[in-house]
């Protein structure tokens, strides 16, 4: 995994930089943890510029963020709760977390999309209560993007400085990366085969007689 990223980067560039960022927001099966580094260290050694990365990280992931915005504010809080306990078991989403979702992001607000962009795990599905709440585009692009700019910046600015331990680096997260593929299938499986709608613990326990 570790050699295909590098030679997207070093085939497409600042475009492949920013289409790794996006597709890691639509459907993460490289995280940002592996993708921005690989940029800091591309751009140490003089193929693309530290400045210009960070932008395309940016620009990229911002993007990639707006599908599951628009998702969460055109089907609105009843439809995708529909959609949950319809297709939950393969979502692995219950109509309850849509719920809590939406709640916790009435509480933080704006500086929850600010700090949810820097969570790991978190960048991602933030943008869907940000949606289902109606927030404005522009704040949300304000904030997605303020948030994102620090998360790429910093992990890029590791690969940056991090350039004369290339080599060890790369023998390092190759197999991890590896790894981390493979807990996220195996975690994803074991949520689907242990996945129960809510309500059917109450539904199959016997009531008082």
């Amino acid at each position: 995994m570790f050699e295909w990223i590098a030679d997207t980067l070093a085939r497409a560039g600042y475009l492949g930089v920013a289409l790794l960022m996006l597709a890691e927001n639509l459907f993460p099966p490289i995280p940002s943890e592996f993708i921005m580094p690989l940029a800091g260290f591309v751009a140490a050694r003089g193929e693309l510029s530290l400045p210009g990365v960070i932008a395309a990280g940016t620009l990229g992931s911002v993007v990639g963020a707006l599908p599951w915005y628009w998702a969460g504010r055109t089907f609105g809080p009843e439809r995708l709760k529909r959609l949950a306990g319809r297709y939950g078991r393969w979502l692995t989403v219950s109509p309850g977390e849509v719920d809590r979702a939406r709640a916790w992001f009435e509480r933080h607000g704006r500086v929850g999309v600010l700090l949810g962009r820097l969570v790991p795990a978190v960048r991602t599905l933030i943008s869907v209560p940000a949606g289902l709440a109606h927030m404005p585009l522009w704040p949300f692009l304000a904030y997605s993007t303020l948030g994102t700019f620090a998360w790429t910046a910093l992990l890029a600015g590791a690969g940056y400085l991090l350039q004369d331990s290339y080599g060890q680096v790369a023998a390092t997260v190759d197999p991890a990366s590896k790894i981390v593929l493979a807990v996220a299938v195996l975690a994803y499986l074991y949520r689907l085969a242990t996945f129960r709608p809510e309500g059917a613990e109450r539904a199959t326990r016997p009531g008082p007689l």
